[in-house]
């Protein structure tokens, strides 16, 4: 091998080692951007900093037990509406693409295009918790947990039944912390206030 090939050679591993970390820092750096931008878009602030959010289900969220209770626990958005598993964030982050297509396309921008779409909206976040066991009210609730002592007897009764019947938080807790839409066509009888 003559000293030129050996140069050759050391110069290309050079080159190849260079490349290698040059790649590590660029993954590095692309990869605490993106999480950086997860997590700016993960806070109570940034989904309320659309009008739409903050003058219509904001406003509801606040006269709520999960924004305001005696043991200063709060609720914020994405802890109802973004999961904590990073597979089921990036999903839940690419389906919101769709609110930004509508945010521009002012569907609903004002209060009463609000109050139109309330009934569509409502279903999706219903079927979304219902397809995932209400895995975001999991996170703070959960049926092995509850001390049924301290619930009201009507309470235990669904509490248990629904444990028994493989229901789910959204099945019995909807508006639980946004005002409901007319649940007309959903379920007459809280119309007719014959449920429960």
């Amino acid at each position: 091998m003559t000293k030129q090939t050996r140069a050759r050679g050391e110069l290309g591993g050079v080159a190849i080692s260079a490349g290698v970390l040059i790649a590590f820092v660029v993954g590095i750096l692309f990869w605490g951007g993106f999480n950086w931008a997860m997590e700016m878009t993960n806070n109570e602030a940034f989904c309320i900093s659309c009008h739409e959010m903050e003058e219509n289900v904001y406003q509801e969220y606040k006269n709520t037990i999960h924004y305001s209770n005696r043991t200063g626990v709060r609720a914020t958005c994405p802890d109802c509406h973004v999961p904590k598993e990073w597979i089921w964030k990036i999903k839940r982050k690419i389906q919101a693409s769709n609110e930004l297509y509508h945010k521009v396309m002012g569907t609903i921008d004002t209060p009463e295009k609000f109050e139109a779409k309330r009934i569509e909206l409502a279903k999706h976040v219903w079927q979304a918790m219902k397809e995932t066991d209400s895995r975001e009210c999991r996170n703070c609730h959960n049926f092995e947990s509850m001390d049924y002592v301290k619930q009201g007897r009507r309470a235990v009764d669904h509490h248990e039944r629904g444990l028994q019947e493989g229901q789910t938080c959204i099945d019995c807790h909807k508006g639980i912390a946004h005002h409901l839409p007319n649940m007309a066509e959903v379920d007459p009888s809280a119309v007719l206030n014959k449920g429960e």
